[in-house]
């Protein structure tokens, strides 16, 4: 197996860096300065030239005239200006070493008499090297200063980077609590604050696997409770028709039971096939829903289905709002078999108003009724009550309860203006 070589650390690199940029500016500054120090140097040594050839014609032109006998003595011109100086500078090598020379006219003299005038460069050469040993050592601590400061920085700027790691390297099936408190550069508060809200959702993810992970037990119990019952009553009635001898009426009797048991076993896996739905969903579900057209909807599905009941409803002419919409029709499905199949109710009303508070739902309905000491129990999963019929599976209320919850609201029921009973589903603005 190949090993990944680590990459340089951020803080290597800031300093890298510095020094870096460091380098280039002195690396600049150095350059202009060693220029201006050779042109600053040619520039003395051309004016040390100019005055040593200004004053030695003169002199040299006294020598002569003094240092010849019986000869006329020439006066000695006084020069007064630079005009005397009529040959270029030139840089010559004389011996091995360097110098600034040029050739001056001497005044007195025949024509075409000149005298060599020249200057050394050896010292300015020596002082220009000297001053750029020194301008070096000046760069070479700056660099080294500007990556130290680089590397002290950066340390300052990654310790809550550091710290992040520290924290989310003990991330594993335990969230931490909390993690630490970041402070410093925007950059490592917003990354905090990133996997801050990281941290959180997966909390919430974990959180909601665990009520499912629950959800599936009890389920997968109590349908083992609940199906072993009529599974049992179909295994007894086949076993009958397969080895007792049975008259006609006996047959169709016992092949009706085992119609019933399968309806009720059907009925039973639907309704946990959708509380498990319902289990799984939460608020990010949710989309733009018209409460009213849905509820118009259902109500004309129920009346095409159960053409014997009389299904009306009274509401607005329109009500968004955001919600489930196959939770909302599952609500709105139960409530109205649950009325005519245990409450044995020919005429149901349907009623959605909206308030400050939120959005009411009422479904009342002309049936027996529940009695008011089984108003709560029969939400629960599974929980007949003594009027209900023997094809039901217990979960219908259950489901509208779990809807409720999902949208934030409640379910209850009550006495219903028409005799029977009042389904009532209060649900707030979601936002």
């Amino acid at each position: 197996m190949t090993t990944r070589r680590r990459s340089l650390s951020l803080r290597t690199r800031v300093a890298l860096v510095s020094a870096l940029a460091a380098t280039i500016v002195i690396a600049a500054i150095g350059v202009a300065f060693a220029m201006f120090l050779r042109v600053n140097g040619s520039q003395q040594l051309d004016r040390t030239l100019d005055a040593v050839s200004l004053s030695a014609p003169a002199q040299i032109a006294t020598q002569y005239t003094t240092a010849t006998p019986g000869s006329p003595v020439l006066p000695a011109p006084v020069v007064t200006d630079s005009s005397v100086v009529t040959e270029s500078v030139r840089t010559e090598t004389t011996d091995g070493v360097a110098v600034r020379s040029r050739d001056v006219p001497i005044i007195g003299a025949a024509a075409g008499t000149f005298v060599g005038i020249s200057v050394p460069e050896d010292a300015l050469t020596r002082a220009i090297r000297e001053q750029q040993w020194q301008v070096a050592g000046v760069a070479v601590v700056a660099i080294a200063v500007a990556a130290g400061l680089g590397w002290l920085l950066a340390g300052r700027a990654v310790r809550p980077l550091q710290r992040l790691a520290a924290a989310t390297h003990t991330v594993g099936d335990e969230l931490p609590s909390a993690l630490p408190d970041i402070r410093g550069a925007r950059e490592a508060e917003e990354l905090g604050e990133a996997i801050r809200h990281m941290l959180d959702r997966i909390g919430k993810a974990q959180s909601r696997t665990r009520d499912a992970l629950g959800s599936a037990r009890d389920f997968a119990a109590v349908s083992a409770h609940e199906l072993r019952t009529p599974l049992t009553s179909m295994r007894t009635d086949l076993e009958v028709l397969a080895t007792m001898p049975l008259s006609d009426e006996q047959r169709t009797e016992i092949v009706r039971e085992l119609r019933a048991t399968e309806r009720q076993i059907e009925a039973t896996l639907t309704d946990l096939e959708s509380l498990a739905v319902g289990e799984l969903s939460d608020a990010a579900d949710h989309e733009d829903v018209d409460l009213v057209e849905l509820a118009d909807r259902c109500v004309q599905e129920s009346s095409r289905r159960l053409p014997e009941v009389s299904i009306e409803l009274t509401a607005p002419p329109s009500l968004p709002m955001r919600g489930l919409p196959s939770g909302l029709r599952l609500v709105l499905e139960n409530a109205v078999t649950n009325a005519v199949r245990h409450g044995r109710a020919d005429r149901i009303e349907v009623g959605v108003v909206e308030d400050t508070r939120g959005i009411t739902i009422t479904v009342d309905d002309n049936g027996i009724g529940v009695p008011e000491h089984e108003r709560t129990t029969v939400f629960d999963r599974f929980a007949r009550g003594s009027s209900a019929h023997p094809d039901g599976s217990g979960l219908g209320l259950a489901l509208i309860a779990q809807q409720a919850s999902l949208h934030g609201g409640t379910a209850e029921l009550s006495d219903s203006p028409l005799g029977g009973a009042r389904l009532r589903l209060a649900l707030p603005w979601s936002d």
